[in-house]
């Protein structure tokens, strides 16, 4: 049950980004790989509770992923996966912004319609910058893993 045997975290590219947006809508989803730990694991979204779905405390920032007992298992911030250049999300007030700028006809559903469009091309561009490593914290120190990504 050492997490340390772990090379390779394997995720899905959809449940990086449907992670993502619930983190990112306030809901406390992780990535998570369940022991036994073996050399490549998969790791799946997962509604953790709160007090487990953020780093222990004194935890570096440079920290992607961290153990947590009972059961022990890791938990993968989905946000820490997406390199530097990723597109930000598209906010509500943002895609409002540019549907008024484009000089469009504004409505509340011309706005929802535009706001839906801008979110389902941020989930495609977003599942391109999933980075290749990250770093895991375990009782033996950070330690890093390459990550693998399907679809």
């Amino acid at each position: 049950m050492d997490p340390t045997a772990v090379r390779t975290l394997v995720v899905t590219a959809d449940d990086v980004v449907s992670a993502a947006e619930a983190r990112r809508n306030g809901r406390p989803v992780v990535l998570r790989a369940t022991p036994p730990f073996h050399g490549r694991m998969r790791a799946r979204l997962h509604v953790a509770s709160p007090a487990r779905s953020a780093p222990p405390d004194g935890a570096d920032e440079s920290v992607d992923a961290w153990t947590v007992v009972d059961p022990a298992a890791l938990h993968v911030d989905p946000w820490g996966l997406f390199d530097a250049d990723a597109p930000p999300y598209p906010t509500p007030a943002a895609t409002e912004d540019r549907l008024r700028a484009s000089g469009r006809p504004f409505s509340t559903e011309s706005h929802r319609e535009y706001h839906a469009t801008a979110v389902a091309a941020w989930r495609r561009a977003v599942a391109r910058h999933v980075r290749g490593e990250l770093t895991l914290l375990t009782d033996a120190g950070p330690r890093q893993v390459d990550v693998g990504l399907l679809g």
